[in-house]
């Protein structure tokens, strides 16, 4: 029998020269995997934000996974530092992340049926947190208020995340994937001190590449390929 020349389990996609802006990471879940998760990721700067893309292998929320919906944990370490940010016992790779992006699919049972829609927690670690529960909670977006902030097409989610509050800044930026039963994921993007978030134009990732935005998603351009 032949041994493969990649693992199944785990891929990660280099950020490519003619792409520096931006960092890219892959994830092949196993096939008994019930809640949807993260099996491509793609993260940049832009202007006070960092903008991601995030496409799960099935439908983050809905009745489709009914009560097994997306519970998705990204850390960025956004001065590639692990002297500030979270502190874990041993060497963690989750070690130095200063932001948690706690991705969601959720119901709101509030009213006479219920809601499905998708939650995005942004929480700020220092280094006292222990978990990323210790962190802050700096905002809660969801969906169906926050249009100019998450956007869905499909099983693909695409948000902007604030990164103006006080976090550490660098010229790197690592950020940590660590998907259940499996290995953490890392990979190395520009900073919010790299010249790579300098544009004064929102971009949201729309459609597989970096489209320059108005506030609320509509893509008016693409990346030069």
């Amino acid at each position: 029998m032949r041994t493969p020349l990649l693992p199944l389990a785990l891929t990660l996609l280099a950020t490519s020269a003619v792409a520096k802006d931006r960092a890219t990471f892959r994830y092949t879940p196993p096939a008994d995997e019930e809640r949807p998760v993260v099996v491509e990721g793609t993260v940049g700067p832009q202007g006070s934000d960092f903008a991601l893309r995030l496409r799960f292998d099935k439908l983050p929320f809905g009745q489709e996974c009914g009560i097994r919906c997306a519970n998705t944990t990204l850390l960025l370490d956004t001065d590639a530092s692990t002297q500030s940010g979270l502190k874990l016992s041993g060497k963690a790779p989750e070690n130095g992340a200063d932001l948690a992006i706690i991705v969601q699919g959720t119901r709101d049972l509030s009213g006479t049926k219920s809601d499905s829609f998708l939650r995005v927690k942004v929480r700020r670690l220092t280094t006292e947190a222990r978990t990323v529960d210790d962190g802050e909670l700096l905002t809660e977006l969801d969906n169906r208020r926050d249009p100019e902030r998450i956007h869905i097409e499909g099983n693909t989610v695409y948000l902007l995340i604030d990164a103006s509050s006080d976090l550490p800044s660098g010229r790197k930026v690592r950020i940590v994937y660590h998907p259940p039963g499996s290995k953490a994921i890392q990979a190395t993007l520009p900073g919010m001190l790299s010249g790579s978030a300098s544009s004064g134009k929102v971009k949201i990732f729309r459609r597989g590449s970096w489209g320059t935005a108005k506030q609320g998603g509509q893509r008016v351009g693409v990346e030069n390929k």
